[in-house]
């Protein structure tokens, strides 16, 4: 395999989503200077050989459209364990996946999309369309009783050094007294983390009428969030992806909206994605 330091992995079937997530991929490039790497999945090695030729095109071709040529690699296997092993050899700095949402036959959906993510620990930014723009500056950080939330603030600090953005804490509206201590205990683990690492915040209530992953959705959209920050639900089973987690929905969200999410992991704060785990 090439060898390329850290790089932004774009999983690359050829698709126009694909190519949704090279343009996210170029812009946030700018601010982490990494490479690019389109990854191409063949389920048989003997295909490799075949689709190099066309992997070289697809990255000329955004070269000329985009002024970023990315490095192309080829491997064989499964969808949801290649892209997270190939991750990992490279210790890749994120993966920007383009999915069709709950739309599309064959493509990354639904169920399908969440089983990529959670293969790799290392953080996924799932986007189905282009960006809205070049620089991300307001993202969206949604807390409830679940105490895979605390370890979201071991990305923050690098997401505030590295894109300047402002975060919005958005809290569920829960009457249940027992969630709402949890995540009132969330939030103020996370707020002390916001306040000494001198990043700009605020908390806002979701008004409560609505499923929190819903609201979550709404409200990214109506404040206009580059991207939306979820934590996937720790040792995730078969029977969530039958059922539908929420982050399965807020993944393949109705709105289109850009999600970056990532697995739980032993909490060690320090800066870059690498101090919070290691890939």
């Amino acid at each position: 395999m090439e060898k390329i330091e850290r790089p932004i992995i774009v999983p690359w079937d050829f698709s126009e989503v694909a190519e949704n997530a090279f343009q996210h991929a170029v812009n946030m490039s700018k601010d982490v200077n990494r490479e690019i790497l389109l990854l191409h999945v063949v389920s048989d090695s003997k295909d490799i050989e075949s689709i190099k030729g066309k992997l070289e095109a697809s990255a000329e071709k955004l070269s000329n459209e985009y002024g970023r040529k990315p490095h192309t690699e080829a491997v064989a296997g499964s969808i949801f364990n290649a892209i997270g092993e190939v991750a990992k050899e490279k210790k890749a700095e994120m993966i920007i996946m383009g999915t069709h949402g709950m739309k599309g036959a064959q493509k990354l959906f639904g169920s399908k999309a969440l089983k990529v993510v959670v293969s790799s620990r290392i953080p996924f930014l799932v986007v189905q369309d282009k960006p809205a723009k070049e620089k991300i500056d307001t993202i969206l950080l949604p807390i409830d009783f679940k105490r895979e939330n605390k370890e979201k603030a071991n990305w923050i600090y690098y997401l505030a050094r590295n894109f300047g953005a402002k975060f919005i804490i958005l809290k569920s509206a829960t009457r249940d007294k027992g969630f709402r201590r949890k995540m009132l205990s969330n939030i103020r683990y996370v707020e002390t983390f916001l306040k000494g690492h001198d990043v700009n915040y605020e908390i806002v209530t979701t008004p409560g009428t609505q499923s929190f992953k819903k609201e979550i959705v709404s409200f990214a959209k109506e404040h206009k969030a580059d991207f939306i920050l979820v934590m996937a639900t720790r040792d995730i089973r078969w029977i969530d992806y039958l059922l539908g987690a929420p982050e399965q929905y807020i993944i393949a969200n109705p709105e289109n909206l850009p999600v970056m999410c990532m697995n739980p992991r032993p909490a060690k704060l320090a800066s870059g994605f690498r101090a919070a785990g290691g890939a």
